[in-house]
């Protein structure tokens, strides 16, 4: 190649337009700043929300929501930021009991410590290592096995339940698992396989479920044999969060039950409501689950059943501002089920899903 035809081939790269550019980002340039600004508006908001104890709505899960929201932004915030990272730190290690779990309640000990790891686990401070083994003992004790009377063949066999005496569910057992990868634990240890079977009997894929209910969409139910939105039905956020289960216990996109969950993805691509879920309960689960799920599977553009190719991040993007409150916050105006009328916890996934989306794969 001459002088002069290097010269050109220069220019023409310097004169592209600045979204060939930075095409390695995954979204349009003018979203990602609007992405960006959103989530700080977000964060003000959960800082004028922050109680006196560092709490946001008297929860641990909401408070470990929140601080996770902080703590994962580009902004790179860390305890030495003061306050109001510190104080909801302490709140946390406040709640940790003698049993290893983390929590105010009873009820929700399974959700309540695996969010509140993770939280604990991104200020990247070596002083909380203790807390979270421990925690980490907790959630595998919670897991049905052998030992608790569950062969193997049972459908309920791997999974894991709120921490009373709940029957076990897929929302439980992806929070926990997300919280395990988080901290990094043990991949050889066999939670991971026991997981994987109490997760695949939550889809509808007959192929590689065994159960006699399993249907052949692809998606997933909220525990084997129910669905709180009617039968069996798959929903959008179940799916996602099924999808994100079978990733971190180990499957791959080859796997054909990722394969499954994906296919369903497509078939019911959508942003305007948590798709098979009655009222659009659950809708800003669903986003948050959403984003983290297509983040992990690494594609950039989903192409729905009817041949439309979306760029899922601007897709997210637009829709998370387009229902942005005046005063910062995200809150589900369809229905409060799920604590979804709360304002903290719905912007807080909110800014979390943001975070998903700004950051490069």
């Amino acid at each position: 190649m001459n002088f002069v035809h290097k010269t050109i081939m220069l220019c023409f790269f310097f004169l592209l337009p600045l979204s060939t550019v930075t095409a390695g980002d995954n979204i349009e340039p003018t979203l990602k700043n609007k992405a960006k600004r959103a989530a700080d508006s977000g964060l003000h908001y959960l800082r004028q929300t922050q109680a006196e104890d560092g709490s946001w709505s008297k929860s641990v899960g909401v408070t470990a929501l929140a601080l996770r929201a902080f703590l994962e932004n580009r902004r790179g915030y860390t305890e030495e930021d003061g306050p109001f990272i510190t104080r909801p730190v302490a709140f946390l290690l406040k709640h940790v009991n003698k049993d290893g779990s983390i929590s105010e309640t009873n009820q929700n000990r399974n959700y309540n410590t695996a969010v509140a790891i993770t939280a604990l686990q991104a200020t990247n401070n070596s002083k909380y290592a203790d807390v979270i083994n421990n925690a980490q003992k907790f959630l595998k004790g919670l897991q049905l096995d052998t030992e608790d009377g569950y062969e193997p063949s049972h459908k309920y066999y791997g999974g894991i339940g709120y921490g009373g005496d709940e029957r076990p569910d897929l929302s439980n057992i992806y929070h926990a698992l997300e919280s395990l990868k988080a901290t990094s634990f043990d991949d050889k240890d066999p939670l991971w396989e026991k997981a994987m079977t109490f997760v695949a009997r939550s889809q509808n894929n007959s192929e590689t479920n065994d159960q006699g209910w399993a249907g052949n969409d692809g998606g997933f139910a909220y525990m084997p044999g129910y669905s709180p939105h009617g039968g069996t039905v798959s929903y959008g956020s179940m799916t996602h969060a099924g999808l994100l289960s079978l990733l971190f216990a180990g499957a791959d996109k080859n796997d054909p039950r990722v394969k499954a969950a994906y296919e369903w993805i497509r078939n019911n691509y959508t942003l305007d409501e948590n798709p098979g879920a009655k009222k659009n309960q659950g809708l800003f689960y669903y986003y948050n689950a959403f984003a983290k799920s297509m983040h992990a599977f690494g594609e950039a553009k989903i192409t729905d059943s009817k041949g439309v190719t979306h760029n899922w991040r601007n897709d997210l993007t637009s829709k998370l501002l387009s229902i942005h409150e005046k005063d910062g916050s995200w809150v589900n105006n369809d229905s409060p089920r799920w604590w979804e009328g709360d304002k903290n916890l719905c912007t807080a996934w909110v800014v979390t899903a943001l975070n998903h989306v700004i950051k490069n794969p």
